[in-house]
């Protein structure tokens, strides 16, 4: 027997004879005229140098018995390749979602509200939210994590550009029995802040957060915990081993039962950010951005300010 490849047309008009019995239902079956399946039958035969069906009545040999049984794995795993590259192009096809970052509650009640216009604009589009650590202040950005950033601050690397989008009064969070839990109602200055037990946070973490966190580092103490978001710095806060900062809506959002929140008096308001790559050209992000921007700025004002 010459050597030749296996055409799976021909194996799927012989496993329809065997399986049918008679090459004229294989043939309906296959929406093929009787003479065609008789000669893809004869060709393996052929090619095979081998009779695969005795006729009248029409049934396998045993050479066919045993081709049947490779006809079967064969096309089987054709159909099952066909089915998987298939789901790949399905697949590959399928709108990226716009990934959304997150750094810890956003820009307060704006983030939700951003994200929501832009589901309505674009039902569509599928929306991936991604909560971002203190670490990622622009490197999941820049990394290709994530296509838009809520942030603060602004970050400064020049492949990631920033809308200001509120603007807000300083606070920190200390434990309830701090002597400092008393000025919850009337304020502290920065100099009354300044030997706070700050959490301490990675090296790698970016210097403008750092001194967003620190204010300017003048909050000079370290506890220590180190901490890279919100929920492990209110751990460390309720457990009396540290204190945090952040801005004033923090406290609506991480309201701990043993932590209360001081207002900075004298520290200069800080603002968030929605941040994304410079370079970007996907249209999402443009829709994205010019929606939470239209929010932020309402009527052509500068940002929300948050009392």
């Amino acid at each position: 027997m010459t050597s030749f490849s296996l055409d799976l047309r021909l194996l799927s008009s012989f496993l329809a004879v065997v399986e049918e019995g008679h090459f004229g239902r294989a043939a309906a079956r296959l929406f093929l005229s009787p003479p065609a399946v008789t000669a893809h039958v004869q060709r393996l035969e052929n090619d095979l140098g081998v009779l695969l069906f005795h006729r009248n009545p029409v049934a396998p040999t045993p050479a066919g018995e045993r081709l049947a049984g490779h006809a079967r794995t064969l096309l089987a795993a054709s159909a099952a390749a066909l089915d998987d590259m298939t789901e790949l192009v399905h697949d590959t096809r399928r709108a990226r979602p716009l990934r959304v970052g997150i750094m810890g509650h956003g820009s307060a009640e704006l983030t939700p509200a951003a994200i929501n216009a832009y589901r309505r604009a674009r039902p569509e589009a599928p929306v991936d939210i991604r909560n971002l650590d203190f670490t990622e202040h622009a490197s999941a950005l820049v990394e290709d994590r994530v296509d838009v950033a809520f942030v603060r601050p602004a970050p400064d690397d020049d492949r990631v550009t920033a809308d200001l989008l509120t603007t807000e009064q300083r606070i920190v969070a200390v434990p309830a029995r701090s002597a400092l839990a008393d000025a919850h109602a009337t304020g502290a200055t920065v100099a009354d802040v300044a030997d706070l037990p700050f959490v301490r946070v990675p090296g790698h973490t970016p210097r403008p957060f750092t001194q967003y966190l620190y204010f300017d580092d003048a909050g000079r103490r370290r506890g220590p915990d180190s901490a890279v978001t919100p929920q492990e710095v209110l751990t460390s806060v309720v457990t009396g081993r540290a204190a945090g900062s952040g801005l004033k809506s923090f406290a609506r959002y991480y309201a701990w039962p043993g932590v209360v929140f001081v207002p900075v008096v004298d520290a200069p308001w800080e603002s968030s950010y929605l941040a994304v790559r410079a370079t970007d050209t996907n249209p999402e992000v443009r829709i994205f951005r010019a929606l939470t921007v239209a929010l932020a700025r309402g009527a052509g004002g500068a940002g929300l300010t948050v009392r």
